[in-house]
């Protein structure tokens, strides 16, 4: 399992639909699995669920995207998993590591 957060700054629907489509295009298999929104006053949240195949682990890899929004101030956080193998140890991390830095590549390209 590895992590990702950063504080951001910029319009929330922008930036969803740019992370969206980063990920998706990003990676041949990849694809958007399901996803929640919730809103409270100014406070909006959305979280996204992808999954790509992983050839260096020979598997499939999810990453949950959770991206929380108050006017411009925005706060990504992600979580990759399943990309080990392996019954008692978690063997072979490479393709959730691989996962998250396309994800780092967007946040750190954003433009707000």
């Amino acid at each position: 399992m590895a992590k990702l957060e950063r504080q951001l700054q910029g319009d929330f629907d922008a930036f969803l639909d740019y992370l969206h489509d980063g990920i998706i295009k990003g990676s041949m298999s990849a694809s958007f699995e399901d996803g929640s929104d919730y809103a409270s006053g100014a406070v909006r949240c959305a979280v996204r669920v992808f999954e790509r195949y992983s050839y260096a682990g020979g598997n499939r890899v999810s990453l949950n995207v959770t991206l929380v929004g108050e006017g411009s101030n925005l706060f990504l956080s992600a979580i990759t998993s399943g990309g080990s193998q392996g019954i008692f140890l978690k063997l072979n991390t490479w393709g959730e590591e691989a996962f998250l830095d396309k994800l780092a590549e967007l946040a750190d390209g954003w433009i707000g």
